[in-house]
């Protein structure tokens, strides 16, 4: 969940790291070992450039700093991937196995993403409605606290965060000068979160929550000086920098902002929108052939969804059946603790069914987790944190109990599908297993693959005992005209100049989420321009493939070797995927054919 952003790199650290062709050096390694090493040292550097990043896999090194925003560290990065590409060129692919010109070809195509990334400023719109520097207290749900040695760790990182909130001052000052903005009417939807910031007192903070409880091996002594110590961190450091940040943000930066919603209204808006979706599609359709794509899913979606009301007998119209969804009490829990129990019964239902789908699952456990309160107003209805990389961090489900009367039953099972199993739980946990792949192959995150699957999954319930009764099937079907709905309004804001109103409206007159998840969802679309557009891209490609291995195959189709070799090799772009599914149908299609030979 962390955006990638780079602690300062001296060109001392570029030289060692990546080596130069005028330096006196060793002699070389073998064109496989040389592309391994250059594989391990950009790996570790990215960690070092983002400690959030290395908090997120688990990766306890870094823990007690943020990442460095400034223009220098910038800059500084950005002839960092240039020179890891330099030094990849170096190295002769021909002489490669067929495995590893693959991963040459994947750790090229990344670096020159971020290469072709860097004109439009990414790190200028990295505050948005859902998060950023507003909610870095939910940084500790990533942070082990088991000995006093951790609790130390975040107080440091607590005495670091004043320099970083300046940091980012600074940066959206300067961007906010050359009209690189979020849109106000995201922005204006930060200002309480940052009030949750500008407690009263430090143990009032967010970032106090920690050392409220501690684990009964810490002695009492200790207790009392780490709290003692984060009052003083907090109530000296933490809350005056949030009430700089805050002002800054109210009185400059909120006035900047522009007033239209979508990123062509920004400095080559219209290019950025078009890199941003090569980069979440993995694809080179254009906006308009995906606007076209959503127009006719939302018309399929409609159409399927008509058979449900058919079956339940209503009488009305489409519309009027999403505001039967949206306000008939028998669809909703009437408490947080309830709606959280409901979740944890559906995901631990789901588990013992996966085997019927999958020959390889993953060790990784998960658990169910609420929203913290600092973010669940403003996000979605629930997301998936990853576990640590070395599997000391189980995976968890977060779940939104903010006003549990907005969070429809009938959506819960699809939902549950998609975030935990058999959708990123599984997937994300079986790619970090793999462990004959790089660690930039085991930790990828091509977004249409990442979240095609969990699309993908969503219909696998139907094997796994979900959508019994014709709510749950219709919740379903919403939640894929969601996605639908996405491919137009997210091209519609931000290539045909919708308004934020003009794609609420759409949203709700095509989908049954209720009108909070709806303008949360909007603005997400909004303040992340393409991202919305991967889901379907993802899941189309994948079902397009299931359907010719199943044609091909026939009788001796498997779905579990199916799955697996999906799965088998980690996030990939939507191309390559292509290509190795068509290998492995080729390649059972030849073994069935020999079979029935013999």
């Amino acid at each position: 969940m962390s955006r990638r952003q780079p602690l300062a790199l001296s060109a001392a650290t570029v030289l060692l790291l990546f080596g130069s062709a005028g330096a006196a050096v060793k002699p070389a390694p073998g064109p496989a070992a040389a592309l391994h090493g250059l594989f391990d040292r950009a790996w570790e550097q990215d960690l070092v450039n983002d400690p959030l990043a290395a908090t997120y896999l688990g990766d306890t090194r870094f823990n007690d700093r943020w990442p460095d925003v400034s223009r220098a560290s910038l800059e500084r990065i950005h002839a960092s991937d240039i020179a890891v590409l330099t030094a990849l060129k170096r190295i002769p692919r021909a002489r490669l196995s067929t495995a590893d010109q693959l991963n040459y070809d994947l750790f090229q195509d990344g670096y020159q993403d971020r290469l072709a990334a860097w004109p439009f400023h990414l790190e200028a719109y990295s505050v948005d409605a859902r998060g950023g520097v507003q909610t870095l207290n939910e940084v500790a749900e990533l942070m082990p606290f088991e000995t006093v040695a951790d609790y130390d760790t975040w107080l440091r990182r607590l005495a670091a965060l004043p320099a970083f909130l300046d940091q980012t001052a600074a940066l959206l000052r300067e961007e906010a000068r050359a009209k690189r903005t979020q849109p106000r009417a995201l922005m204006e939807r930060v200002l309480p979160q940052l009030e949750m910031q500008v407690a009263a007192t430090p143990e009032t903070s967010p970032f106090y929550e920690r050392f409220k409880e501690f684990p009964k091996a810490i002695p009492a002594a200790e207790r009392e000086r780490l709290a003692g110590t984060a009052r003083r961190v907090i109530g000296d450091g933490v809350i005056p920098a949030y009430r700089r940040f805050q002002q800054f943000f109210r009185d400059a930066y909120l006035p900047a902002c522009r007033t239209t919603d979508g990123i062509w209204d920004t400095p080559d808006g219209d290019a950025f929108y078009r890199n941003r979706i090569r980069h979440y599609t993995t694809t080179t359709r254009t906006a308009a052939e995906i606007h076209a794509l959503g127009l006719a899913e939302v018309a399929r979606n409609r159409a399927e969804m008509q058979k449900v009301l058919d079956e339940v007998g209503f009488k009305g119209t489409l519309q009027e059946f999403f505001t039967k969804l949206r306000t008939d009490p028998q669809f909703y829990y009437g408490t947080p603790e309830e709606l959280y129990r409901g979740y944890v019964v559906i995901a631990k239902q789901i588990e013992p069914e996966l085997p019927k789908l999958f020959g390889r699952l993953y060790r990784l456990p998960f658990g169910v987790r609420p929203i913290p309160d600092t973010s669940a107003p403003n996000t979605t209805t629930a997301y998936y944190m990853d576990g640590s990389a070395d599997g000391r961090r189980a995976g968890y489900f977060y779940v939104n109990l903010y006003r549990p009367e907005v969070r429809p039953k009938w959506e819960m099972e699809v939902l549950t599908a998609h975030e935990s199993v058999p959708g990123h739980h599984l997937q994300l946990s079986v790619a970090r297993e793999l462990g004959d792949l790089p660690q930039f192959r085991r930790h990828a995150d091509y977004t249409a693959f990442v979240e095609g699957w969990a699309l993908y999954s969503e219909r696998l319930g139907y094997d796994l005992g979900l959508y019994k009764d014709p709510y749950s099937r219709f919740g379903q079907l919403t939640y894929d005209m969601w996605r639908s709905v996405r491919l137009v309004v997210d091209t519609g804001i931000h290539a045909e100049h919708w308004t934020r109103q003009q794609a609420i409206d759409y949203f709700k007159d095509n989908a049954g989420k209720t009108e909070t998840d709806i303008v949360n969802e909007i603005d997400r679309y909004i303040g992340w321009p393409a991202q919305a557009l991967a889901y379907k891209s993802g899941q189309l490609k994948i079902l397009e493939l299931r359907a010719e291995a199943e044609h091909a195959l026939g009788p001796k189709f498997d779905v579990r070797a199916f799955h697996d070799t999906v799965l088998g090799s980690g996030a990939l772009p939507l191309e390559v995927l292509e290509r190795q599914l068509r290998a492995w149908i080729a390649a059972q299609s030849r073994a069935a054919a020999g079979g029935s030979a013999r």
